[in-house]
């Protein structure tokens, strides 16, 4: 069902554009990163990669390693380009741990403009209770083979949409009707998600997969960019190997503003990760 492993965590393309380089003594909890053209969407930065960037950063500040719920507000846009993370214990316990981040960027005169602001918090996904109660149901997907990848369509969106080179995308037909002319007009978007050179998913690329498929509003026949103004990701446990399940549905578009609700599962039948994020719907 899925190509051979090419890359492991800590050596793929997602490893390298999230990387982030403390400071060190000097400024303690303050990172410089990339932002890395390779995931972008028209121009823009994708939404989940930069919660994933801070989210690493968060990671290697903290006394916990693991995100396990991550509430992120976009106060401006990202551009490809140099970064600081700058980050802040707020609260650690044995076994949560509580921060805060946010990413800047530099205007024409060198000064910092915050781009997204992030409040966390950190676990230790190896320690949490084997036991679940769920009422939650697995997305009724197609085979993988039975699904459409990105060169079954023309391109929706025009200018750059870099970032489908770096995953590995294969949308449920019955929600790809917005890819040839025909949305079915329902707020619905699943997909199998890998990332493009084979790594395995973990709980940072957990964070970019919520955020990583077409939008739901492509679906109801509105086509263009919808950012996002908030998005929020429950991470619940570390994920088994192989392609994920995404499962993505807004029931309510008002006020030129609508929710998508995300459900991942992994090949575990395991809902590894929840999110729900309020994005503007596209303009047409």
């Amino acid at each position: 069902m899925t190509q051979a492993i090419q890359a492991t965590i800590g050596d793929s393309e997602f490893d390298r554009d999230t990387s982030v380089r403390p400071r060190g003594a000097a400024e303690p909890g303050v990172f410089d990163a990339d932002l890395s053209a390779g995931w972008t969407i028209i121009s823009a930065v994708n939404g989940g990669y930069l919660v994933a960037l801070v989210g690493r950063a968060l990671s290697e500040f903290l006394p916990h390693p693991d995100p396990v719920t991550v509430s992120a507000h976009y106060l401006s846009a990202s551009v490809p380009g140099r970064a600081v993370i700058r980050t802040e214990l707020v609260r650690a316990g044995r076994t949560l741990s509580t921060g805060q981040a946010s990413l800047f960027q530099y205007d024409e005169n060198g000064a910092e403009v915050e781009r997204i602001r992030v409040l966390a918090s950190y676990t230790d996904l190896s320690t949490l209770l084997d036991e679940v109660r769920t009422t939650a149901a697995q997305p009724d997907i197609p085979p993988y083979e039975h699904c459409l990848g990105a060169d079954a369509g023309g391109a929706p969106i025009p200018g750059s949409s870099a970032i489908v080179d770096r995953l590995r995308l294969r949308l449920d037909p019955t929600t790809a009707g917005w890819a040839v002319g025909a949305p079915s007009g329902r707020g619905e978007m699943r997909a199998w998600f890998a990332l493009a050179d084979g790594r395995d998913a973990d709980p940072l690329s957990l964070l970019l997969a919520v955020d990583a498929l077409p939008p739901t509003a492509f679906e109801m026949g509105l086509i263009g960019w919808a950012p996002t103004v908030e998005l929020t990701t429950h991470i619940r446990c570390r994920p088994a190997p192989g392609p994920l399940r995404v499962a993505i549905t807004t029931r309510n578009l008002a006020g030129g503003f609508l929710e998508e609700d995300a459900e991942i599962w992994d090949t575990d039948d395991r809902l590894v990760a929840q999110s729900r994020q309020l994005a503007r719907a596209p303009r047409t």
